[in-house]
């Protein structure tokens, strides 16, 4: 089997000095994360060092480190490791000829990023590589490129950021072929003056395009313009999807199926494609068209992309479903949505709770951060989502949602806690058979824990 990477060429790829000759298969900053033959790359930070679990990542398998501290383990020694851990994502990157996909939107990137690489990986004879988890900042974008093996046919990389130029740094890391932007909603509000700045941040993706490179954008945003106007500075070619006429990829028709998802016609770049969504929810749909007109754009096989995305599951926090056995017989529907949470995400999601069949729906919900001075407003503009999905009891999370709170009230059922535990509760008391839960939040509120007390959340 061939290396990802040997001690020699770590070296060379950071500069630094190599205390023995070792091979790794793997890379990894979380010592907890560390298998058999891994580098593991002992970031500083304001909280953490991570040459204090040297031992650890070793006695979990760990074939060599990447310090910048004296070691008696195998080392490549470097002046610093966050900077070294980025020359080797640009190594990674300039060793590669595979074709790669750059991933970023106010909601949908991980889903969207699972999504094509399933299409992507299905071909018998290609091989794909994307960023895992959540991976998408300064440090998860260059640690995905650093894992990607050197022989791989397609890359896809999510990137986030919650500040201006922090999207325009990671994308010149990547350098990708193919540049989506999922959607645009307001999000990160705390650190921009309105969505018009998310939208221009969120377009700092294109900057990094290689020559030839593809900007893929929401048609019926109402910042596809904006967008389209960044990207014609460094895009050869502009591709919309949505489902308004002129779209470039484009919804023809749509019918829900018994299991939930979307049976889909669409106009393609090329053809149409008539493919299932397993997911269901019109947000889904939206992101198949982005998924679509990228596997397109690299040239890949759409017939076989199609047929991933009838077979792709929710991720947990992200879409995940599962039943929950009830003491007294019966059982009842998790909707886990429990990973983070936006105005756009928390109205596709109840849009979602509203078509599943069920005795009594119930939503969870968990208060929305970084929504700066517009929090209160942003919050109890839930309401007529909340009523329109037919929610009948509803449990809300945190302080911030007293404004949702006082705007439902009279109109469902309403309990209001503090925090998760709380929630957990009171959920596990009410929970009867036939119901749909909901459940979302932004991650700090913590209903991921809500969700494991009921059984799911595992991978």
């Amino acid at each position: 089997m061939t290396a990802l990477w040997t001690s020699a060429a770590v070296a060379e790829a950071t500069g630094g000095a190599a205390s023995a000759a070792f091979d790794v298969s793997g890379v990894t900053f979380d010592s907890r994360e560390v298998g058999p033959g891994d580098l593991f790359v002992a970031l500083t930070g304001e909280s953490t060092d991570g040459h204090r679990f040297l031992d650890q990542a070793f006695e979990r398998g760990a074939a060599g480190a990447l310090v910048s501290q004296p070691s008696t383990h195998p080392t490549v020694k470097v002046a610093d490791t966050f900077a070294g851990l980025e020359a080797l994502a640009k190594a990674s990157r300039a060793r590669t000829e595979a074709r790669l996909i750059g991933v970023t939107g106010s909601a949908g990137k991980t889903g969207t990023k699972e999504a094509l690489f399933a299409a992507l990986d299905r071909s018998p004879s290609r091989r794909a590589h994307r960023s895992v988890k959540s991976y998408n900042n300064h440090t998860g974008v260059p640690l995905s490129l650093a894992r990607m093996p050197a022989d791989v046919d397609y890359g896809v990389f999510e990137m986030g950021m919650n500040h201006p130029g922090e999207l325009a740094h990671l994308t010149t890391l990547v350098r990708p072929h193919v540049a989506i932007v999922t959607n645009v909603a307001s999000v990160h509000l705390e650190f921009f003056r309105d969505e018009s700045a998310i939208a221009d941040a969120k377009a700092e993706i294109f900057q990094g395009l290689e020559p030839g490179g593809t900007a893929i954008i929401p048609f019926d945003s109402p910042h596809r313009d904006r967008l389209a106007a960044a990207a014609r500075q460094y895009a050869d070619h502009i591709v919309t999807f949505g489902s308004g006429e002129g779209a470039d990829v484009r919804v023809l028709e749509a019918m829900r199926v018994q299991s939930g998802g979307t049976f889909v016609t669409a106009k393609l770049m090329t053809r149409e494609l008539s493919f299932t969504v397993g997911l269901p929810g019109a947000h889904h749909v939206a992101n198949s068209l982005a998924v679509l007109a990228a596997v397109e754009a690299v040239g890949a096989d759409v017939a076989l992309a199609g047929l991933a995305l009838a077979e792709l599951g929710g991720l947990p926090g992200r879409g995940a479903r599962f039943d929950v056995e009830l003491p007294g017989g019966g059982k009842a529907l998790i909707l886990d949505e429990s990973y983070n949470a936006n105005p756009s995400s928390m109205r596709a999601t109840l849009a979602v709770l509203a078509q599943e069949p069920a005795d009594r729906k119930v939503a969870v919900l968990g208060a929305m951060g970084e929504l700066g001075e517009g929090s209160a407003r942003f919050h109890a503009d839930l309401a007529d989502p909340v009523i329109a999905a037919n929610v009948e009891t509803v449990i809300l999370v945190g302080e911030s949602m007293a404004p949702l709170a006082r705007a439902l009230e009279g109109r469902v059922e309403i309990m209001h806690v503090a925090d998760a535990a709380a929630a957990r509760d009171r959920l596990t008391a009410t929970l009867r058979a036939g119901d749909a839960v909901l459940i979302k939040g932004s991650n700090g509120v913590g209903l991921s824990a809500v969700v494991a007390a009921l059984g799911g959340g595992k991978t």
